[in-house]
């Protein structure tokens, strides 16, 4: 091969490989905003939103609360990216999984179960804010420092779209349809409505009686709907 043509290889290989690793100011940047995120899902673990206050967050930082409403004009805006973050690792989970299908779908009801496990605090707020707004979160921008500092170890976590559940929902169920897993005439919409109900009702009925059932009460419930879902629709065929 041509010297000349190596060498322009070489420097287009090595520019993409910068373009992967961000420069300091994002470094910074998102590891402030990462910090400020685990301070709220810390306090969330003893307080109510509410209750939270911003000025304990920058003491918890070490920053101002300058500095705080220049990265989020308001603690709703940091719950909102919270759960972005985590809607970005529950796709990322469901994408790599093996699963496929209804198992797929799965997939992110074992990761809420085992999220309100570890963080119930954070994660009620996230329920409650869900129940509260008119209209779906616009998605907030997740540069590439916070996804490779946040989720070091989740490959390709970098590319993939920010997004609700119900596109990790959605791609599964298209993937059921297409398999004969569900029926053909199964309607996606209804489904998806009930899957939320689901996925948000369970927690909302034990979190305060038996956190631990989450879990098993996910899997009954989801049983029971896939038999109906699949009624119905020899019902309607």
């Amino acid at each position: 091969m041509n010297a000349k043509i190596i060498e322009s290889s070489l420097l287009l290989n090595e520019a993409i490989e910068m373009s992967k690793k961000p420069g300091l100011r994002e470094r910074k940047f998102a590891r402030t905003r990462l910090k400020l995120t685990q301070a709220l899902a810390r306090r969330l673990e003893q307080s109510s939103l509410e209750e939270v206050v911003v000025r304990d967050l920058c003491d918890d930082v070490e920053v101002s609360e300058a500095t705080f409403f220049n990265y989020f004009p308001r603690k709703l805006d940091l719950l909102d990216y919270y759960t972005q973050l985590w809607m970005l690792e529950l796709g990322w989970r469901c994408q790599n999984s093996e699963a496929q299908g209804v198992a797929a779908i799965g997939v992110s009801f074992d990761f809420m179960a085992a999220s309100l496990q570890t963080q119930s605090g954070v994660m009620g707020e996230m329920i409650a804010r869900q129940a509260l707004l008119r209209e779906k979160l616009k998605p907030i921008e997740i540069g590439l420092a916070e996804r490779q500092i946040a989720y070091p170890d989740c490959d390709g976590i970098e590319t993939l779209p920010v997004g609700g559940v119900d596109k990790a929902w959605l791609l599964a169920l298209e993937q059921a349809i297409r398999s004969g897993e569900l029926p053909a005439n199964s309607h996606i919409p209804t489904i998806m409505v009930g899957l939320a109900a689901i996925f948000y009702g369970v927690p909302l009925v034990l979190r305060q009686g038996n956190l631990a059932a989450i879990s098993s009460t996910y899997a009954q419930q989801l049983v029971v709907f896939w038999a109906g879902i699949r009624a119905a629709s020899q019902g309607s065929a």
